[in-house]
């Protein structure tokens, strides 16, 4: 999701981040769990915290009144205590885990959003980016509208509270025929649990069941922690109601291209999620593969580095028959280091997180996979690290292609001016980052491993447009549509 913050024109992007993508947040929800629905939620929770690790609610409801606890911080600090829990109550629950990279981490943009609207409670929770949403705000307020945090997702709420619809679902589909942008969404009423992805089915959404409770969540290592059995996909355009009549779907949204994001695949899932009928392991060592093919060069080890370019690296040594080999040790206790804007203490981050396993490198020809290069800066540091420690060669291969185009779909993602692949050719990238060679997957070579033939450079299978600058859903907030108040694309609202 996005916020609002007052400031200069354009995007703005953390200084301190790590240099990777990061998708901003991860959705959970549960129905008719009594009385363990929070507890579920939470566990859920847990499983998806690689999607958001700055914040996370629980919005409970217990047959009387909404329960609500947000916190800042990881899900087993936010919710660990018995007090916390006991407060809780109630069947049905849903949550959020989030991701923040600029202005205030503040309690009031954490989510689940809960209001009381003239139907009664309501709680959502949002994975993605609204790109209308700046021109709506100006709209919402111009009416009289007050908002409470600087989070798009607010919009929906407002949009629902403007209806002149009667029914809670009519609502929602009057406010989502408003919106542009990336939105997969639960929600939950007084008597339902409500799951929602846009037309174009972007972000992921699975339907999965617990002893017969219902559940929603962004992947199914969230089903998985839990011991609940995963049922389908949300399908793209699909407004899915729970509640104690079952399960009932709606598509009352035009029909869109499928376009769901392809660096799901690439890095954002978990490896043991399976995401649109993929296993995401199996996807990435087959990316892996394909890197090898398009790009091998003679050398004597394979080393990812870690944790993210394990799978392809897998996947390349098995193609090219070079072993592989743990060259990159990660420090898994260390959490964000980039705490002050100084080269050296993004030196130091680097230092903290990774550090090259000599036994392995001194001597070698070394072939280091990752699976992508956002900056560079991360990049270069790895790889003065493994040349320290003895490396004859220095290779590095990309599991996707050059990113050169910033997302507008919920995912942090630098200004355009600061990705390394939109200021300097291959060439350029290699010199700058100091290895022997350089390459990427192609675009078709991607497609392929992902079981396509290839790009149709007509109507593209996935979204792609953070390697092609192919945008499948309107920008209006980009070109002007929004000029009143700043989009922050990477946000404080996760």
């Amino acid at each position: 999701m996005q916020s609002f913050l007052p400031g200069p024109a354009g995007l703005v992007t953390n200084p301190f981040q790590d240099d990777k993508l990061h998708e901003e947040c991860g959705i959970f929800g549960i129905f008719g769990a009594a009385p363990d629905a929070a507890a579920h939620t939470a566990l859920g929770l847990h499983a998806l915290q690689h999607r958001g690790q700055e914040a996370a609610g629980i919005v409970s409801f217990n047959g009387e009144r909404f329960n609500s606890h947000r916190a800042l911080g990881h899900v087993g600090s936010a919710f660990s205590a018995e007090k916390v829990m006991a407060n809780l109550q109630g069947a049905s629950a849903i949550g959020h885990v989030r991701y923040s990279t600029t202005g205030e981490t503040i309690l009031r943009n954490v989510q689940p959003i809960f209001a009381e609207l003239v139907f009664g409670g309501f709680a959502i929770a949002h994975n993605g980016n609204l790109t209308n949403a700046q021109r709506l705000r100006r709209e919402l307020v111009s009416c009289g509208c007050i908002f409470q945090s600087t989070m798009d997702t607010e919009v929906i709420i407002h949009l629902l509270a403007t209806s002149r619809f009667l029914n809670i679902q009519d609502r929602l589909v009057d406010a989502l025929r408003q919106v542009e942008g990336a939105y997969s969404l639960v929600i939950l009423t007084q008597d339902s649990l409500i799951g929602v992805r846009d037309p174009h089915g972007v972000r992921p959404l699975v339907i999965g069941t617990l002893k017969g409770a219902p559940i929603l969540a962004s992947e199914t290592c969230a089903l998985d922690i839990i011991g609940a059995d995963f049922l389908r996909d949300v399908e793209p355009g699909e407004i899915v109601i729970i509640n104690e009549r079952g399960i009932t779907s709606r598509k009352p949204f035009t029909k869109a291209a499928h376009r769901f994001c392809i660096f799901e695949y690439i890095y954002f899932a978990r490896p043991d999620s399976v995401v649109e009928g993929t296993s995401v392991y199996e996807a990435r060592k087959r990316i892996g593969a394909e890197l090898a093919r398009e790009s091998h060069v003679d050398a004597d080890v394979i080393i990812p580095v870690p944790d993210s370019g394990v799978p392809a690296a897998i996947g390349y040594a098995q193609q090219s028959g070079i072993p592989f080999e743990l060259g990159i040790i990660r420090n898994h206790y260390v959490g964000r280091t980039f705490i002050e804007p100084t080269d050296q203490i993004r030196h130091l981050g680097v230092k903290l997180k990774h550090n090259a396993n000599r036994a392995n490198i001194a001597g070698r020809r070394v072939i280091m996979v990752d699976d992508s290069i956002v900056r560079g800066t991360t990049s270069t540091k790895i790889v003065e690290m493994v040349r320290e420690a003895g490396a004859r060669e220095v290779h590095m291969r990309i599991a996707s292609p050059p990113t050169t185009h910033s997302c507008f779909y919920g995912v942090d993602t630098p200004e355009r001016s600061k990705l390394l692949a939109a200021r300097h050719d291959i060439e350029g990238m290699r010199a700058f980052i100091g290895v022997d060679s350089l390459a990427f997957i192609s675009m078709d070579g991607l497609y392929r491993a992902m079981g396509e033939p290839g790009r149709d450079a007509d109507s593209p299978q996935f979204c792609d447009a953070c390697f092609s600058g192919d945008y499948p859903i309107a920008l209006t907030d980009q070109s002007g549509g929004g000029n009143a108040v700043q989009l922050s694309l990477l946000a404080e609202s996760a």
